[in-house]
């Protein structure tokens, strides 16, 4: 499927402001595009709402930086999880990466806390990028522990670290790309507190 990727990094131009997939586009696989765009709706109107002057482009136009670390919770894990999808399912065939593919298929298989957990994700209901990242981890377990049984032989040892491996390469560079400090670490970003311009009626 055509396909573009793009991050969301900040665009600061006064008068003008980006949203949805004009700003930020991850892979269709998901179809979680339109779920971005409205969570970005609902948090630039959460923004503007103080304001009834909106003349001081400048002024708002550096208010409004808030918007791209209160957009991560929603945004990075709807793109993180397409994008690996993406490139876990789209990868050149090889036993590691066939190991990862039957791993997040067998994950997903395990219905309860598991599945609805992704499909939470998925579908921005649980918009918190440490439950994806504990996802990640309990999966990467049970992919190991799968290769692992029914007895821990060295060639079954070896396949669990080559999918450690393969599975870490795909996650965490999409993490990295996402913003590790927005992600995690939004309070220690200074646009995060950033309040209406003084002056204006509120």
């Amino acid at each position: 499927m055509p396909n573009k990727i793009m991050a969301g990094a900040p665009h600061l131009t006064p008068g003008a402001f980006l949203i949805g997939d004009a700003f930020n586009m991850r892979h269709a696989i998901t179809a979680g595009g339109m779920t971005v765009a409205l969570s970005d709706v609902v948090i630039l109107r959460d923004l503007l709402r103080p304001l009834h002057d909106l003349s001081d482009a400048s002024a708002i136009c550096k208010y409004l930086e808030s918007f791209y670390t209160l957009r991560k919770p929603m945004s990075s894990t709807i793109n993180t999880l397409a994008n690996v999808l993406h490139k876990v399912f789209s990868a050149p065939s090889d036993p590691a990466m066939e190991n990862l593919q039957q791993t997040l298929l067998g994950y997903l298989k395990l219905g309860g806390v598991f599945s609805s957990g992704v499909s939470a994700l998925l579908s921005g209901l649980c918009p918190r990028p440490l439950s994806l990242v504990f996802h990640f981890i309990v999966m990467a377990m049970y992919g190991v522990g799968q290769l692992l049984l029914p007895f821990p032989s060295p060639k079954r040892l070896l396949d669990g670290a080559k999918l450690l491996w393969v599975a870490s390469s795909v996650f965490l560079p999409i993490i990295h790309s996402e913003g590790v400090r927005q992600m995690f670490f939004p309070l220690t970003v200074p646009a995060y507190y950033r309040t209406p311009p003084k002056g204006k009626k509120i």
